[in-house]
């Protein structure tokens, strides 16, 4: 029986979904994870201990957290307005951060004069 992973993997991308489906998912995910580490370090040795780069991670796992993952039994969010609110978190970070998407998926969906390293990122959809 094919794991749920390998299931995944032929439900999205290119023809199914959107082509940067996989590699937004997966940068997404891999920066939720150091976010929650670097807020766990944050709260045991206080904010002064983390890098400039790692407060930009907390920051990115907040926002993940309230805007991604908690969207509310009542939203009925389609794949493109999600993947477009992931697109807006992950401009939280520096574009050098984001390892797992391809460069021509960072030149199409990164757009550098939306970079939020400095705002709130509440979306507005």
């Amino acid at each position: 029986m094919p794991s749920l992973s390998r299931l995944k993997d032929k439900g999205i991308g290119k023809g199914k979904t959107r082509e940067d489906h996989a590699d937004t998912m997966n940068q997404l995910f891999a920066a939720y994870a150091r976010g929650k580490e670097c807020k766990e370090l944050m709260a045991i040795l206080g904010e002064a201990a983390l890098t400039d780069t790692d407060k930009l991670y907390a920051k990115f796992a907040e926002h993940f957290e309230n805007e991604y993952v908690s969207q509310g039994y009542e939203t009925n969010r389609g794949i493109e307005e999600t993947l477009e609110i992931g697109w807006k978190l992950l401009r939280i970070m520096p574009r050098a951060e984001l390892k797992r998407i391809r460069d021509a998926f960072l030149d199409k969906y990164y757009k550098e004069e939306t970079i939020l390293q400095g705002e709130s990122c509440t979306w507005q959809g």
